[in-house]
């Protein structure tokens, strides 16, 4: 059996958190410190504590509308919100119909996925992706979010280091990242 396990960059009140944008999205959250237009609130918006597996979605921030890489510290606080207020994004072993309830009435998506290696390679523990929608993503960018950062140039030296083999290198500038409690 997988296990599903949150690995995280956290300290006692946030946690950090990464998203792939487009260009035009990310220079505009950084100027302004927080999401604004192109940013949409309206669609559902993936965030994901794992930073290898955000390199696994992005492709070391190289995928057309994913070539910048954010690092968002949020509360925990929100973060726990998230998660008590979520739904899984398939119906596993639930009733369908019970899922199916539970979907429609739930700002939150949770979806557990093979974490990943320097590679990409899938690992035998699965890691989370939370998806924001409505009044959670409402929430995320005007209660939770404490700062962000360019995670871009960091991104783009760890994939190098791995494309040359420097793997020893590549680890020791990860984000150190540790199993989240609850």
């Amino acid at each position: 059996m997988e296990k599903h396990e949150i690995r995280a960059k956290f300290d006692a009140d946030t946690i950090t958190v990464y998203q792939a944008y487009s260009p035009a999205i990310a220079d505009a959250a950084l100027a302004a410190g927080t999401f604004v237009p192109p940013f949409k609130r309206e669609r559902m918006t993936w965030i994901k504590p794992s930073f290898l597996w955000m390199m696994y979605r992005c492709g070391w921030a190289t995928k057309p509308d994913q070539e910048r890489v954010l690092a968002i510290r949020i509360t925990r606080e929100g973060f726990q919100w998230a998660l008590d207020h979520s739904c899984p994004s398939s119906p596993g072993r639930m009733d369908a119909k019970e899922w199916r309830g539970l979907l429609k009435s739930s700002p939150v998506r949770v979806q557990w996925d093979p974490e990943r290696d320097l590679h990409h390679r899938p690992l035998a523990h699965r890691s989370i992706q939370i998806g924001l929608s409505g009044p959670a993503a409402h929430l995320f960018v005007d209660d939770w979010l404490v700062d962000l950062a360019d995670a871009t140039p960091s991104t783009h030296k760890i994939g190098a280091l791995v494309r040359e083999g420097d793997l020893d290198s590549a680890r020791g500038l990860l984000p150190a990242e540790r199993p989240y409690p609850g």
